[in-house]
Formats: structure tokens, sequence, C-alpha cells
């Protein structure tokens, strides 16, 4: 019997794919790294995907036209590496009989750094400060702000947001939560707001949210005129949850001092993306959750969900 044949579409765990190959052959699975520096188009994956029996998914649109074409070929189970899910038509894969599921609850805190240190990049400018000495063979000495005393309003509770709160926490900042789920308690001590109220308090904006109907485009124009003049802002959670229209015209009128954004609504970030013309920006390439020990760790896990899927189906 030929050993299933395992399509890998996840750029962390590319990089570290040859480190996988004990774990595959332990579960007598063969694996085919793909190409792909962020995600595969949709016509990609109608070509890819079928000649495969299981799928390790990425942020790759896992639509329904896919999973149709994947059923009409070999495809007998999938993971989703990772957290987020929104690119994943469960619904498809269900109806399809093709088990899927994600990794949950594994990169809150390699998230949560990353947004910690875009909040401390943008109060002090340490980025900016790097890219005029390499780029100017400047000396700049931007005064920057404290983040002890300021308020950050972090939208989202989840793993990433609570692990970013307690980092925030340890800086001394003042905390405002916006999530329907999340409850005061002592160890993250927060006051709570329904949104867009209370944005005029805050000085910082961090967005750990997942994607759904309700988060999509929350940052848009109709609340612009709330915010806090001066606002820093950050998202680590997903492109779309912000507008980019909105966050141009933020940035240009000032109401938006600057902006540390790890995801876009497209993804790579174009070359004419009019969010480029700010030096004030930090620009990350959606790889907050991408240390060495996180993707080793969520791999693993990712390997051994879709070997026991593929033995629960023999």
């Amino acid at each position: 019997m030929p050993r299933p044949n395992i399509l890998v579409t996840c750029p962390p765990m590319l990089g570290l794919i040859d480190e996988f190959a004990g774990d595959f052959d332990k579960h007598g699975l063969n694996v085919t790294p793909a190409k792909v520096s962020q995600v595969l188009s949709e016509e990609e994956l109608v070509d890819l995907v079928p000649a495969h029996d299981g799928w390790i998914i990425g942020d790759d649109p896992a639509n329904a036209r896919v999973v149709s074409a994947a059923v009409a070929g070999r495809l007998k189970a999938a993971v989703k590496w990772g957290v987020g899910v929104d690119n994943v038509d469960f619904d498809a894969f269900r109806n399809a009989g093709i088990p899927v599921e994600n990794t949950p609850g594994v990169f809150g805190g390699e998230v949560a750094d990353v947004a910690l240190t875009y909040v401390l990049g943008l109060a002090r400018e340490t980025y900016r400060i790097d890219r005029d000495i390499r780029a100017q063979n400047a000396w700049p000495k931007p005064s920057g702000i404290s983040v002890a005393g300021r308020t950050v309003a972090i939208v989202g509770f989840g793993d990433i947001g609570s692990q970013t709160a307690r980092r925030l926490l340890a800086c001394g900042a003042n905390l405002i939560v916006y999530d329907p789920d999340y409850r005061p308690n002592s160890e993250v001590p927060a006051g709570t707001a329904l949104w867009p109220t209370r944005l005029e308090e805050a000085d910082f904006l961090v967005f750990t949210c997942p994607l759904n109907d309700a988060t999509r485009h929350m940052f848009n124009e109709d609340i612009i005129a709330k915010l806090k003049p001066g606002v820093r802002v950050v998202n680590v959670a997903r492109g779309p949850v912000i507008k980019e229209a909105a966050l141009v015209a933020a940035l240009e009128s000032g109401i938006v001092h600057s902006a540390a954004l790890d995801v876009f609504e497209v993804e790579p970030l174009a070359a004419d993306n009019p969010l480029r013309q700010f030096d004030q920006c930090i620009f990350g390439s959606h790889n907050g959750s991408n240390s060495a020990d996180a993707v080793r760790r969520v791999s693993r896990i990712a390997i051994d969900k879709i070997a026991k899927f593929l033995k629960d189906r023999t």
C-alpha cells in the first residue's frame, strides 16, 4: 500500500521542513513542500491539492471550490496550521466528509511578544531611528513617549490578547479591553468598553482579535473622529480588521501618529501601497507567530493530527 502524501503550504513550517522528515516518516507519510512565500492562489490549490491525501494548510484560500476539487481527487484530511481559521471553509470540508481542525491556543506568547515590541517601537521610535542611521547616515534623537501611565486599548481578549495585556501591565500601562467575553479579574486588571466607546482615552490601540463579520473593517472612517489625537495603532490580528484606506486618511491627518502592522488587507504588501509613504510606521510580514520554537511545536502537533485523521479513515 503506498504511503499517504501530505501537502504543506504553511510558510513557517516550510522554513524548517527538513527537521520534520523523521516525524512524517514515523507516521508512514510522505511530504510535498509547496513553493510559496505567503499563500497559494485558488487556481494553484485547485491544481495541487487533489493530488494529495492530506493537507497542512497555511493562510491559503481553503474555500468551497478548492475543497470540491480536492475531494474529487485524493484528499482525505486537512489540518489548519496555527490558530486563525478565517481562510478555511469548515462547512465545505464537513459537507464533503473531510475531517479538518486547527491547532488552537498555540501562539499566544509569541504573537504577544511581537505586539509588545510594536507598542514599544512606536512609543520610542526605535525602528525609525535604526532606519535613519542605516539609510541616511543620520543621528536622530526623537523624544518619543513613555508607555508607563499611558492607556492601551486591546481589541480581543483571547490567548493573544490576554498575554499581550500581561506584558503591557508589566510596563505600567493602563488597559481598556474590547471583548464581549471578557470579565474583569484580579490577574489582568483592566477597564472594559463596548466598541467604539472610550476610544478617546487610548494612547495605543492594539488589535488581537479574530477576523469575522463583527471585526472586519472595525477600524474605518467612522471611528477616526472618536480617536485620541496622536494615537498609535498596532495590528497583530488579521489585515482586514483595519480598513487601510481609513488608516491612511488618519495618518495623513495626524490623528493617528503611527501604526505597526504585522498583517495587511492584501499580502505581501504591494510596492505601491500608500501606507509605505509613512516613515514613522512599522511593517511586518505576517510573521508574529514564527519563532523556531513555536514552529517546531505546532508543526509536530499538525503532523500528529493529520496522521491520526488518515489512520482513522483507513
